[in-house]
């Protein structure tokens, strides 16, 4: 690290400066896939409890390395919490994977006007009279000269 040359601050380096607590290394979302479930929900609720800490000491006036890392501790609550997540919906779209009728979470989203509009079955449903007529007055064929 950089040394100060002169000065009173001569025998000094950055890291005298910063503070022992500051070390905030945020968690991985590919680190956190590897591990199992009640892995994730052990580190989830040690995650919860460090934010009620810190936000004791926010209260309490406590350090600025704290306060900063309030927001870093929220964020990693929110990484474990989304690898939960995800990991329960691929594990319910490979369960549903060959089934016709899904739950709601699994089905496409797409639009609310696409998701009513007619499949291409029903679009295309004709009813007796109208196949009765088809066939018996098909379409004319006209010839045309140019």
């Amino acid at each position: 690290s950089a040394r100060v040359s002169s000065g009173p601050w001569l025998s000094l380096s950055f890291e005298d400066f910063c503070l022992p607590d500051a070390e905030m290394t945020k968690l991985r979302a590919h680190e956190l896939r590897t591990k199992s479930k009640d892995e994730l929900l052990k580190q989830l609720a040690e995650l919860k409890q460090e934010l009620s800490q810190l936000r004791v000491a926010q209260v309490t006036g406590g350090a600025a390395s704290k306060l900063s890392k309030i927001g870093v501790v929220r964020k990693d609550i929110a990484r474990v919490l989304t690898v939960i997540n995800q990991t329960q919906l691929s594990e319910l779209q490979k369960v549903y994977a060959n089934r016709t009728l899904k739950p709601l979470a699994l089905r496409e989203k797409k639009t609310r006007a696409i998701r009513r509009q007619l499949t291409a079955n029903e679009a295309n449903a004709v009813t007796a009279r109208q196949a009765r007529k088809l066939r018996d007055f098909p379409q004319r064929k006209f010839a045309v000269k140019f």
